[in-house]
């Protein structure tokens, strides 16, 4: 069963129908935002669709980053009224910066599916496999493209972080947070060369570290090589 006939070009539900013939009765797509972000959390989320996915809107679903925000928006609002199960899973920076962005990623799944109402029989993972979880579960590479779980789960967890991204742009003004949400653009690298980092920035993160020892060398002698952080106590 495909969910609607505008499905065509987007992902749609042979996998879970797949799986469900196998016995499998709640399958969860799994997904993550951030992983490529210099500041802020990675978000993951984890969805159960009915067995009869069939919405119209449905058929409106892609990967998060091929929808606009107002479309995800809307797509989100459905997800959470008409999914079986919705979990979310966020990793701070903190944590980002003490294991390192895989396995901060890994954990952030792991909350995800943890924090599901209801316990899947088998996990649909966008491109990781998840060796710690117990679960059965299939990593596939691009499933944010061909699975419609993973796909809702992509836009959940993208419409959360960048809803965070937006809060911390009030906290930590100047970065330009609500704009990018984050990701490495040339006014974001700019900001952090004037500003310094924030507390939410992720400063073992190859360009922050750059931006961090520019400053020092930039900075009068006698002067601290590290920049004081920047926003908020």
């Amino acid at each position: 069963m495909k969910a609607v006939g505008l499905m065509s070009q987007g992902p749609d539900f042979a996998l879970e129908d797949e799986l469900r013939l196998q016995g499998y009765e709640l399958v969860a797509g799994v997904d993550e935002v951030g992983r490529g972000a210099l500041a802020g959390p990675v978000v993951a989320a984890a969805v159960i669709l009915p067995v009869l996915a069939d919405q119209p809107w449905l058929g409106l679903v892609r990967d998060s980053k091929q929808l606009s925000a107002s479309r995800r928006e809307s797509l989100f609002d459905l997800i959470e009224d008409e999914a079986l199960a919705v979990g979310l899973g966020i990793i701070s920076n903190q944590v980002i910066d003490s294991v390192n962005i895989l396995q901060a990623t890994r954990l952030a799944m792991m909350a995800a599916i943890d924090g599901l109402p209801r316990r899947p029989g088998f996990l649909l993972i966008d491109r990781l496999g998840l060796s710690q979880c117990p679960i059965p579960q299939r990593g596939i590479t691009g499933g944010d493209r061909s699975c419609l779980s993973i796909a809702c789960a992509s836009i959940v967890a993208k419409v959360t972080r960048d809803r965070m991204m937006v809060k911390m742009d009030s906290d930590y003004p100047g970065y330009g947070f609500a704009q990018h949400k984050g990701y490495g653009t040339a006014g974001h690298l700019s900001s952090l060369l004037s500003l310094g980092p924030s507390p939410v920035h992720r400063k073992y993160f190859a360009p922050v570290r750059e931006m961090i020892g520019r400053r020092g060398r930039l900075s009068s002698p006698g002067a601290s090589s590290t920049p004081p952080l920047a926003g908020k106590p």
